[in-house]
């Protein structure tokens, strides 16, 4: 329902008379108690305090005003003698430090040395180490210097990968999974990277079909052309 300038009214008359929220409520009829609270707090109308807070004020008023009426003071009891403490007892002369024997070697006792040492077992199999079992951190070994290895007989002579550059021929000689394979290293042709004699080899004139040699079969025994 919407409030009108009746109803308005009607509530800031009741509000300022003391009634209450819920008679209010009931007198405007279709709003509740909280709506009529908010439409107070939102007209500026003056705040009432809680009766809750007022009542339990009342009631501690007159419990506060009583004053406490005071106790009789207690009599004095007479203090009891205090006990003599009982003398304490001289104290007793300590004995005089015994001079400690040599221990005597047992007769027909093996050394120590010889004798079994109990070890301690973990999980896993290995051996626990005592305090008096660790052992000083091993140095690290010197750096080793890398020495190429030395080619093998087959090729000790002949030129291998490492050693090709643009001044000698890079024919290969054999097949790479064999242990003498090396490369031609002949002096190239001028503009080639063969020598002479593979030049001849790797640029010939296309001849007829008729005219052509069968290549060389392959090593390790493979298939031959025919």
């Amino acid at each position: 329902m919407s409030w009108t300038d009746e109803r308005i009214e009607k509530l800031t008359k009741m509000w300022e008379g003391g009634a209450t929220a819920s008679q209010i409520a009931d007198e405007l009829g279709g709003v509740s108690r909280n709506a009529v609270i908010g439409k107070a707090h939102r007209l500026g109308l003056k705040a009432r305090p809680s009766p809750v807070k007022a009542a339990e004020g009342e009631e501690a008023a007159p419990k506060a005003a009583a004053p406490k009426q005071p106790k009789p003071p207690a009599e004095p009891k007479a203090a009891k003698p205090a006990a003599e403490p009982a003398p304490r007892p001289a104290p007793a002369a300590a004995p005089a430090p015994r001079a400690a024997a040599p221990a005597q070697p047992v007769p027909g006792a093996a050394p120590a040395a010889n004798q079994p040492r109990i070890v301690s077992v973990g999980p896993g199999g290995f051996l626990r180490q005592g305090p008096g079992d660790q052992q000083a951190p091993i140095p690290p070994a010197p750096p080793r210097r890398l020495v190429p290895a030395k080619p093998s007989a087959e090729v000790a002579d002949k030129t291998s990968l490492l050693d090709l550059n643009d001044r000698i021929c890079r024919w290969p000689m054999g097949h790479p999974g064999e242990p003498d394979f090396h490369f031609c290293g002949e002096k190239v042709n001028p503009g080639f990277p063969y020598c002479v004699e593979h030049c001849g080899r790797a640029y010939q004139a296309q001849l007829p079909r008729g005219h052509r040699r069968p290549p060389p079969p392959l090593p390790f025994g493979g298939p031959r052309v025919r």
